[in-house]
């Protein structure tokens, strides 16, 4: 997982930080809740993506831009 600049401009776009989620999630047994550093460097990732791209913009890394911002409201609120 690089720089956000260069994780967005990645092809496929934040591609590095999907399989830094993937890498940790099976170092740690499939235990998501020690990964939430590598979704949350996703989500970011993915969110600047939808900001230069527009919301129907694709990326096979992310999940679709209004998934996005309501998981991102959701982690920002304590809910999972």
């Amino acid at each position: 997982m690089g720089k956000l600049e260069d994780d967005v401009k990645f092809d496929p776009p934040c591609h590095p930080r999907a399989c830094a989620i993937q890498d940790c999630i099976q170092k740690n047994d499939y235990n998501e809740e020690k990964c939430q550093k590598q979704i949350d460097a996703l989500y970011e990732c993915c969110n600047l993506f939808y900001q230069r791209n527009g919301d129907d913009a694709s990326c096979v890394s992310c999940p679709k831009a209004n998934l996005l911002r309501l998981k991102m409201k959701q982690r920002s609120e304590g809910i999972k």
